[in-house]
């Protein structure tokens, strides 16, 4: 493993020794990473990077299979338009964490900011997830198009799983919650549907995946209790675009 010390480096330098680094070395540890952006960008399969301290926005910004695991928080738009890989976040998110993700997986320890799982979409296999520990805030699944969102509300006592408008605007992909969005945060364009068999093995396999990232003790979650939203229609908007 090659380790980096961040320490004082700005963002286009880091990212160019990183990009260097990883023809050599599959394994790279960052330290004192404290706000530098695009860590991360496009990297391929076989590259892990653990990142200690707070990685700046876009991290995993359209990256293509490579693991980010952070021991700290992040910042804004993580995984933004990522192709595949995962990223796993010991502690909180912010905004935007997934947008326009078209595959891979970013586990969440805790909790996540506003429009988070924004244009989501899948492509046949391509099926991108967001696995969230805690709560998240306003907008949640918002025009969601493909792929899930698994919230599980662990450590939540009397809050809502999710803020304002959950799903406005969501054509496709699912959104999975440990208990039931209050109607009044929920947007228009999604309902409940039935839990499938199909459904409680996949929120099986990926609370497992959850618990064994962040050590956590996850044999009082009951993934045959979670609420399942979907959307009402594939596209909810057609009506207001004009007819040749």
């Amino acid at each position: 493993m090659k380790t980096i010390n961040a320490l004082n480096i700005k963002y286009k330098e880091l990212n160019e020794i990183i990009r260097e680094s990883i023809s050599r070395h599959k394994e790279i540890e960052l330290n004192n990473i404290f706000g530098q952006r695009y860590i991360g960008a496009a990297l391929p399969k076989g590259v892990k990077i653990i990142i200690n301290g707070t990685p700046g926005n876009d991290m995993g910004a359209y990256m293509d299979g490579a693991e980010l695991e952070v021991f700290a928080n992040a910042q804004d738009a993580v995984g933004n338009t990522m192709n595949d890989g995962k990223i796993i976040i010991h502690g909180n998110c912010g905004d935007t964490a997934g947008y326009a993700m078209r595959g891979g997986a970013i586990y969440v320890e805790n909790n996540v900011g506003y429009r988070v799982g924004i244009h989501m979409k899948e492509y046949q296999d391509m099926k991108p997830l967001i696995v969230i520990g805690g709560r998240a805030g306003d907008f949640l699944g918002e025009y969601m198009a493909g792929g899930a969102i698994i919230v599980l509300g662990l450590n939540v006592k009397d809050e809502h799983l999710t803020g304002r408008f959950c799903a406005t605007g969501m054509h496709g992909g699912s959104i999975y919650m440990a208990k039931p969005v209050e109607k009044f945060d929920l947007g228009k364009e999604a309902s409940v549907v039935e839990l499938t068999d199909e459904d409680i093995v996949f929120l099986r396999k990926h609370i497992a995946e959850y618990g064994k990232y962040f050590k956590k003790d996850i044999t009082q979650i009951d993934p045959a209790a979670f609420v399942k939203y979907r959307a009402i229609n594939k596209n909810p908007y057609k009506n207001i675009y004009y007819k040749l």
